[in-house]
């Protein structure tokens, strides 16, 4: 079973907007139950604020908890599936990234720092003060997006920017910005990041990259470790790693079948370097997930 890749138009919701959907996430949910009930990514950006409920938030085989005050992002090719305790209500939206980046062309998604790297946390924990900031903002733009208003594309986007500005200082609120890395190195790591997602069932090695980005590889070794104090070679595992899981848990293939797809040269090499990483087989991981 291949993992699904929900697009904006598969959502059902009322007075639409090219590349945009927003909702309170109760309507949501009980709309599009049926898309969103299994294991999923997209090919969009979303963000959700939790104002209710309690549960479990699952992204790229990490687990989070949802509580109130609990803000998720996620990028574009994520995986991710919710499970709920108890009813959920706060309010969602997600977007292509043309719909933001056309309006604000000097200003991409990435510069926000819950959308720049993969490597960062994909939520947030809203203390009680800036929830009584940001609910307000939620509200109006879910309001704004029901009704027909004048200018309404422009007053919706224009409050999501307010909403990401405010999410972002939130979620730097404990960085010294004076340490932030440099726009270079950002730029860098995020052309990695793309050529490692593009690239990585065939090229394992850091000197294929150093030379797609013209730099020596021990350059760019610098600028992940000032980044994000990791090397290029654990970058690319992680990559490797993660698609390993996705395909061995949601692909329904063999295991041999899956060394071969992501280019290992035999199966027990693949199991030897899935076990360096996890600390256990990819059969042991296949067993231990779904049971």
């Amino acid at each position: 079973m291949k993992i699904p890749v929900l697009k904006i138009d598969q959502f059902q919701e009322s007075e639409s907007l090219n590349d945009l959907y927003i909702n309170s996430f109760s309507n949501h949910i009980e709309l599009n139950k049926k898309l969103i009930d299994k294991p999923h990514s997209h090919n969009f950006y979303l963000c959700v604020l939790f104002t209710e409920g309690f549960g479990k938030h699952e992204i790229d085989f990490n687990s989070y908890q949802v509580n109130p005050g609990k803000v998720f992002f996620l990028k574009p090719g994520q995986t991710h599936s919710w499970q709920f305790d108890t009813k959920p209500e706060g309010f969602i939206f997600f977007h292509s990234q043309e719909f933001y980046e056309i309006t604000f062309l000097d200003h991409t998604l990435h510069s926000f720092p819950f959308y720049y790297s993969n490597q960062n946390p994909p939520f947030l924990e809203l203390s009680p003060l800036k929830m009584d900031v940001l609910k307000p903002k939620f509200e109006e733009v879910f309001a704004e997006y029901q009704q027909q208003n004048l200018l309404r594309e422009l007053k919706i986007i224009n409050l999501i920017n307010s909403i990401y500005i405010d999410l972002a200082r939130a979620y730097t609120s404990n960085v010294n910005l004076e340490k932030l890395v440099s726009p270079s190195y950002s730029m860098i790591l995020e052309k990695l990041e793309h050529l490692i997602h593009q690239y990585f069932y065939k090229e394992k090695l850091p000197k294929f990259y150093s030379d797609q980005l013209n730099i020596t590889t021990k350059h760019l070794n610098r600028v992940v470790k000032k980044t994000l104090n990791k090397t290029t070679s654990q970058l690319i595992s992680e990559r490797i790693i993660l698609e390993s899981k996705r395909l061995i848990i949601h692909s329904g293939n063999n295991l041999a079948a899956i060394a071969d797809t992501l280019q290992f040269s035999d199966y027990a090499y693949f199991s030897r370097f899935f076990k360096s990483k996890t600390g256990c087989t990819p059969m042991d991981f296949r067993k231990k997930y779904t049971s």
